[in-house]
């Protein structure tokens, strides 16, 4: 099996890059180069640009599968395929959950509405991000039909998140002492980890699946999240709700009470098609593991710790 990942040097790339090989997989990553970590050794590597359009690395080749984990708006899915047209088998889409409409219930699976496509935005936003994936959603089903299938991760986190989204409260709650919550702490959350988004990846284009799956975690909650990465480190915590306007806003995994059914959306069509479900302990402890080796090195989003003393003061 041949994959061409485009965007294999990231978070979730180096996860399918891994999966990949493990599967016995000839596997090649197209980006720029610049960022992420280092590729294993076999991995061939294609140097280009998709924001200026340099696809030039890849006018030959082919391959059974790409994954596209770097196409945020429907030009970079169009250039891509322009240049890759039948000398890839199945084209994979790496998509949101972003592109199904906001306020929905529980329950909600792959059927659930979209929202209006955006062909392009100038700044992708919480406003722009998703209706550009619907677009790009739609490109790749329409050019590839049944040789098309398209990836709605949630909230993915795991070894390599840099992020800090997930990272800050994991780093919270192992600190231990008095952790100001703004809001519930029966918030919910479905984590996904990157090795389960991967194996789902690799398993879809071993068995030629088509169509689009969501690929969600266990259910869990912001509060079990902090709890967790408190006992792993041997700590204890204290949660302490607080206002939600007395932190910064777009505070990580804070969402607002009407948005919490869509972090409980039916993840059985991804796992009766091989993604397996790492439990929420083993995730968190190798994030702290990964994030010790690193040097945990200061996030930007958040509340320092002496901000957190002065608003919990």
């Amino acid at each position: 099996m041949r994959i061409l990942i485009l965007g294999g040097n990231g978070f979730v790339g180096r996860a399918v890059v891994d999966d990949a090989l493990e599967q016995g997989a000839e596997v090649a990553s197209f980006s720029r180069g610049v960022s992420g970590t280092p590729l294993p050794a076999g991995v061939t590597q294609y140097v280009g640009d998709r924001a200026s359009g340099d696809y030039s690395a890849l006018t030959t080749g082919e391959w059974d599968a790409v994954v596209d984990l770097s196409g945020f708006r429907a030009r970079d899915v169009d250039q891509a395929m322009d240049v890759l047209g039948d000398r890839v088998g199945r084209y994979v889409f790496v998509s949101s959950h972003a592109v199904y409409v906001r306020d929905l219930p529980a329950g909600t699976d792959e059927t659930a509405p979209r929202r209006e496509p955006l062909r392009d935005a100038d700044v992708l936003t919480n406003d722009t991000y998703g209706p550009c994936k619907v677009a790009c959603e739609d490109d790749v089903v329409e050019r590839y039909g049944d040789r098309a299938t398209i990836i709605r991760p949630g909230r993915v986190t795991g070894p390599g998140d840099s992020s800090g989204t997930a990272l800050y409260w994991i780093r919270r709650g192992a600190r231990g002492g008095r952790v100001a919550l703004p809001t519930k702490p029966e918030a919910p959350l479905q984590l996904v980890d990157s090795r389960d988004v991967a194996r789902l990846v690799t398993q879809l284009i071993a068995d030629a699946r088509p169509g689009a799956y969501n690929a969600v975690g266990p259910d869990s909650t912001i509060a079990e999240l902090i709890h967790t990465a408190a006992d792993l480190a041997g700590s204890t915590v204290d949660i302490v709700p607080v206002p939600r306007d007395a932190v910064p806003p777009r505070f990580p995994l804070i969402d607002p009470e009407s948005e919490w059914g869509e972090r409980r959306r039916n993840p059985t069509k991804s796992r009766e098609a091989g993604m397996p479900v790492t439990p929420l302990r083993t995730t968190v402890q190798d994030v702290l593991t990964w994030d010790h080796h690193r040097g945990t090195p200061p996030l930007t989003i958040g509340l320092t710790a002496e901000q957190e003393a002065e608003l919990l003061g």
